[in-house]
Order: structure tokens, then C-alpha cells, then sequence
């Protein structure tokens, strides 16, 4: 392997421009591992909290109000679909709490503690007191615990639409990440909404999934509503348009970001390469004088570059891994970071595309070696 020879010692003889562009590439590297692990994370934090505790899809009647039929057929269908995580059926009872100054609306989400806990995550979210849903009790947000000053224990008035007043006991406080839902909504188990609404056994408000997949949504909601007439199916995507448009406008300006870097770092091998050719013509011309083949004095430059790609991508993945880690560490105590987490897929791409703009660097010296008329570069010194 004399041309990997002779490519190693011509980076030796160069040794500070050789570390110059090995820290060129691991900066665009580490640059492109960081950026997109954090564009990645942060939109994966944001969908977590906009709709992690919340309905991917929900059936519910068409008409406001009205019940939809939980049947034999829709429970076999939806948990019969591949990428389904949740079913719950749920009674929305709208409902006035007193506390004899005040009277603020609230909708209280009724059903099976464990079914609701699959969506809400309620015992997750648990701030304050232990969150059971049996008869009378009931499970508030933070913001109205805070602003009426409730505790678990406390018993609390509410006022249904029948004029029906009903006293429940506070046996949880939870944070739902929303200061208007930690408001206005609260849990209940699944008699007292029934009672009220006069609903039968398979009749509820609405039937909430969550998927394992939160972007599968529109596929599933489109097929669905093809196979349930006269159920209105909604889609967490079409509901949250301004969301999504911010989350593709963040990708594209990741992706933007990752392709000037990569021209950046293309730039500087380049350059770096060509100038090394300028330096090497001697040396090369004398080589082909000795009978080296075209192919093999280009090879040179192609092995230059695959040492500094490799060694300056693997620098770069290391030091992408060291700022995920300082990041995560420096915004721990503040409260407002959020987990990166690296992605392997995303890191293997990220190590093939700066190894490959290393040896498409490498075009312009290779074809300047192979027109190098050696009796020329003799002649000239």
C-alpha cells in the first residue's frame, strides 16, 4: 500500500494544517450530531407535552352533546389496529364548583381510574395525595387547587345543569401541563357523569386513543372514518396545524443549518488538499517520473482524505456526544432544559456523509495529479 504511505508521511510533513482541518471537519461533525439531536428532542419534547397526556384520535357523535354508542363492532375494530396504546371511553359531565363566593365551570372527565390513567397519566402527574377515582371522590388540577386553596381531604360543592349538587372529596392534585386545563378540568369515576347525562352501560361522551405513534394518527382517522358512519372522528394532527407547521419550520432550519456546515467543512478539505498538491509537485512528478501509474499518485490525495475524514468525524461524534452531555447538565438545575437523547440512525448518517464529503474533496487535487506531466515538474525544478 505504498500510495497510503506516502499519504500518511505527506500529512506528517504537514502536521498543523493535517490537526487544522481534522478540527474543521469534527467541529462540522460534532456541529451536525448536536444540532440535530437537539432539534430531534426538543420537537419530541414538545409533542410530549402538547398531546403525550392527551387523545390522538377521539369518536365522538357528530352532534354536541349527544352520546356515541361504544359497540361490539368499534371495540373490535379500534383494538384490533395496529399502533393502538389506549382505548378509553369517557363521560364529560359539565358541572359548576362553589365555594360560595365563586363559581367557576368545570368539566369533569369520567371513567375507570386505570383506563384514564393509560392517556392522563394521572399518578405521573400526581403533585399532591394519592389519586383514586372511587364514588364521590374526585382528582383536580393544580391551578384550581392553588387559587381556591384545596388540599386533599377537602370536600368540594359542585352543581350539575340538572341542579343536582353533589359533594366530592379531594383525594389528588395534578399537573396536566396546561394552566387551563389544570383550571377547568378534574376527574371523577365513571357513576356520577353517567348518572347525570342518563347515559345507558355503552353509551359515552366520546372514546379516546392514544397511539404509539402520535404521527400514524391521520392514516388511522381516515380509515376509521370510513368504517364508523355517523361518528365524527377527530385528529390530533388536524387539530394542531400551527404546531406542526412550527415543528417542520424547526427541521428545515436544522437542515439548513447541517448543509452549510457541510459545505463549509467540504471547503476547507478541499482547499486543504489542493494546496498540498501545489506543495507536493515535485514530489509527485518524480514519483511518476519512477514509474507510479496516474491512478496511483491520485490515490494519495484520496487516502489523505480518508484519514483526516475518519479521524476528524470520530473526533467530531466524540465531542457531539460531550456538548449533548454539558447541555443536559448545564440546564438540569435550571428546570428549563429537556433530555437529548442521540440518535443512532441519525448518527450513523451524519459519520457516512462527513466521510464521504471528505473523499468528494479529494476530486479536484486527484484530477490536477493526473494531468501532472512529470518531465515538466523536472524541468521546472
Amino acid at each position: 500500500m505504498l500510495p497510503l504511505k506516502i499519504a500518511w508521511r505527506f500529512l506528517r510533513s504537514s502536521l498543523a494544517q493535517t490537526l487544522l482541518i481534522i478540527a474543521g471537519i469534527a467541529v462540522g461533525i460534532a456541529v451536525q450530531v448536536f444540532i440535530g439531536s437537539l432539534i430531534t428532542s426538543l420537537q419530541g419534547s414538545l409533542v410530549q407535552k402538547t398531546i403525550g397526556s392527551s387523545p390522538h384520535i377521539t369518536l365522538a357523535d357528530p352532534t354536541e352533546g349527544q352520546p356515541v354508542v361504544y359497540s361490539p363492532f368499534m371495540r373490535k375494530v379500534l383494538a384490533g389496529t395496529m399502533g393502538v396504546s389506549a382505548i378509553v371511553p369517557v363521560r364529560s359531565l359539565n358541572v359548576l364548583y362553589s365555594n360560595n363566593t365563586d363559581k367557576v365551570p368545570l368539566t369533569l372527565v369520567g371513567g375507570e381510574a386505570g383506563q384514564l390513567n393509560l392517556i392522563y397519566r394521572l399518578s405521573q402527574r400526581t403533585v399532591e395525595g394519592n389519586p383514586t377515582l372511587k364514588q364521590g371522590e374526585i382528582v383536580i388540577g393544580t391551578d384550581l387547587a392553588k387559587k381556591y386553596l384545596l388540599i386533599p381531604g377537602d370536600k368540594m360543592q359542585v352543581n350539575s345543569g340538572s341542579g343536582t349538587q353533589v359533594s366530592l372529596l379531594i383525594t389528588g392534585i395534578v399537573d396536566l401541563g396546561s394552566s387551563a386545563a389544570n383550571l377547568r378540568t378534574a376527574f371523577v369515576g365513571p357513576d356520577l357523569p353517567r348518572a347525570q347525562l342518563g347515559f345507558r352501560a355503552d353509551q359515552y361522551s366520546a372514546i379516546q386513543v392514544q397511539l404509539s405513534d402520535p404521527f400514524g394518527s391521520t392514516a388511522i382517522a381516515t380509515a376509521w372514518r370510513g368504517q364508523f358512519g355517523g361518528v365524527k372522528v377527530s385528529d390530533w394532527q388536524v387539530d394542531n396545524k400551527d404546531l406542526l407547521q412550527a415543528l417542520s419550520s424547526q427541521s428545515l432550519s436544522s437542515y439548513m443549518i447541517q448543509v452549510f456546515v457541510l459545505v463549509a467543512v467540504a471547503l476547507g478539505i478541499a482547499s486543504t488538499l489542493a494546496m498540498s498538491a501545489v506543495q507536493k509537485t515535485k514530489q509527485i512528478g518524480i514519483l511518476k517520473a519512477l514509474g507510479m501509474a496516474d491512478g496511483d499518485t491520485g490515490s494519495i490525495f484520496v487516502w489523505q482524505s480518508v484519514i483526516m475524514g475518519v479521524a476528524g468525524t470520530t473526533l467530531g461524534v466524540l465531542v457531539g456526544f460531550g456538548l449533548i452531555a454539558g447541555f443536559t447538565f448545564g440546564t438540569a438545575k435550571s428546570g428549563a432544559g429537556f433530555p437529548i437523547t442521540p440518535q443512532p440512525g441519525f448518527i450513523a448518517i451524519s459519520i457516512t456523509v462527513g466521510i464521504l464529503v471528505a473523499l468528494l474533496s479529494a476530486i479536484i487535487p486527484t484530477r490536477n495529479t493526473a494531468r501532472l506531466d512529470p518531465i515538466e515538474v523536472i524541468q521546472n525544478g
